[in-house]
């Protein structure tokens, strides 16, 4: 069974300046998501495992290359895949295109790590993996549990005023169907299904779920800091996040 793990960083960024290098609790903000590749890797010895960053940062590569004691491919992304309406599964695709082509390998799921999503476990990855190969889905990717629900306390603008988003009679959140959040933390593709340029929805979807607090989108500088005061705390009262983290030691250069 071969694995190609991605990870996608963009040069830049509109909402908070090089947020892809910005140091973390101590350390680069990528390199938790590479930690959490290599962790999988050392105690998943039954897997072909390969890594893929594929960006348009020369810092960014030279922080891999420079900092990084574990192997990953570098991918110069693509011009027209650098803009900023460019959808990232575009740029999945091309990982896996070239993976494929420069390894002479061919991959029986290509997983994606967003590389702004620091607060992951092993087990996290682990149950996204199994759930993958179990199950007859298309993709599979994370979500948390919901904080709101259209069905119930989610309203919506319309000619008479403000209504629910979905219509229903439901009287209490649990009467509601259960709603999840994407929190774009973690994707797993059949290669075949990737690379037939079908939206997410139009295959089959399985999800795993992680916990609801770990994952906030770092858009701008308080965002960053909210996320980094969730970890400090996430850090010290679950050993298997913390994990992640002490983790990063041994995958980067002492010099």
């Amino acid at each position: 069974m071969r694995l190609l793990f991605t990870i996608c960083g963009r040069a830049g960024s509109k909402g908070l300046k090089n947020k892809n290098l910005k140091a973390f609790l101590g350390y680069p903000l990528p390199f938790y998501t590479v930690s959490a590749i290599d962790l999988f890797m050392k105690n998943n010895p039954q897997y072909d495992c390969e890594m893929a960053l594929n960006t348009d940062s020369p810092d960014l590569i030279d922080l891999f290359k420079s900092r990084l004691q574990v192997p990953v491919r570098i991918i110069k992304r693509k011009p027209e895949l650098g803009g900023d309406h460019v959808p990232k599964v575009h740029v999945i695709q091309d990982s896996y295109a070239i993976s494929k082509e420069q390894s002479g390998k061919d991959y029986d799921m290509v997983i994606d790590l967003d590389i702004t999503s620091p607060l992951r476990t092993l087990k996290d990855l682990e149950a996204l993996v199994e759930k993958k190969m179990h199950s007859d889905a298309d993709v599979v990717f994370s979500v948390t549990e919901s904080r709101r629900n259209p069905y119930f306390n989610m309203v919506m603008r319309t000619d008479n005023g403000y209504e629910r988003v979905i219509q229903s009679n439901f009287n209490a959140r649990q009467e509601a169907p259960e709603i999840f959040d994407m929190n774009a933390s973690m994707y797993a593709y059949s290669p075949e299904f990737l690379m037939s340029g079908k939206g997410i929805f139009e295959g089959k979807c399985e999800i795993i779920k992680m916990l609801d607090t770990a994952v906030l989108d770092i858009d701008g500088e308080n965002d960053f800091k909210l996320m980094q005061i969730i970890a400090a705390h996430l850090f010290d009262e679950y050993p298997d996040m913390n994990h992640i983290r002490d983790h990063i030691e041994v995958i980067v250069s002492q010099k």
